[in-house]
């Protein structure tokens, strides 16, 4: 289904805008099947890259979330700017990351190829959910290596055909690769992304990442929950949160002694 979307795409674009025209249905159709071959080839599930944190931040700065950590990891540094071009509302706007600092939280992720398969169901989860992100003054952001010209034909597909329909949120492009690659989930080889999520703090601070290989999707419920205990331990530094914590639930003190009332507790 998804390479009869994808032909009609190219379809589309060749005939409605010159500057679409090197999108032709064999290059999507074989797009697919690289995507498709990738997802579940042996080689791709192994990990590529093996980091290690030798030093340990001082109480202070664990509380101001900011960790010295040089370029990698990219946890609790600065995450990457960019300015790019993105799709929203059915037109096609710019997106500039840093723009977002001091304003709002920011959840970035990635995602391999526009008409595919696990890729909608991610993007219309958080749609579907937006308003619970804005309630947490996060704005969301979903990036591809695809043009806006695909992310429009994609917004413009019905669900039903394997389309998103319209977005609550920007689709960005990053036809240059070079935001995927800032944010370390470029596969070379394939030229797409893996499934890269990063929860941005106001102060433009990277505070959760994780990334999925991509046969596997991820959870709106888990984004949520991650960026709700991060707002909490931000709102107060003298705590933690324990596994699976959630809004209403105890907390610890990150203290030998003081620790002892949240486990006598459970």
């Amino acid at each position: 289904m998804a390479c009869s979307a994808a032909t009609s795409m190219a379809a589309l674009l060749s005939s409605n805008n010159p500057k679409a025209c090197s999108i032709s249905s064999s290059k999507s159709i074989s797009s697919q099947s690289t995507y498709l071959n990738s997802a579940f080839s042996s080689k791709s599930f192994v990990s590529r890259v093996h980091r290690s944190l030798s030093a340990r931040a001082s109480p202070s700065k664990r509380r101001s979330f900011v960790i010295r950590a040089g370029e990698l990891p990219l946890v609790g540094n600065v995450a990457p700017d960019f300015e790019a071009e993105a799709v929203f509302d059915q037109e096609f706007i710019k997106v500039k990351l840093s723009e977002y600092i001091g304003k709002k939280y920011v959840i970035l992720f990635f995602y391999p190829l526009d008409f595919t398969f696990v890729c909608p169901t991610e993007i219309t989860a958080f749609s579907d959910r937006y308003q619970e992100f804005e309630k947490l003054n996060t704005e969301v952001l979903g990036v591809s290596i695809d043009s806006v010209f695909s992310h429009l034909a994609w917004v413009q597909t019905d669900r039903k055909s394997g389309g998103l329909g319209d977005l609550n949120y920007p689709l960005v492009s990053d036809v240059t690769k070079s935001i995927s690659k800032s944010f370390n989930v470029l596969i070379p080889d394939q030229g797409i992304a893996l499934r890269g999520l990063f929860i941005i703090d106001k102060e433009g601070v990277i505070q959760h990442s994780t990334i999925n290989n991509l046969g596997i999707g991820r959870s709106v419920d888990e984004t949520l929950r991650t960026l709700q205990a991060l707002q909490y331990v931000q709102e107060n530094p003298d705590e933690v949160c324990p596994a699976g914590w959630k809004p209403g639930e105890k907390s610890m003190k990150p203290d030998p002694k003081l620790s002892k009332e949240y486990f006598a507790a459970i």
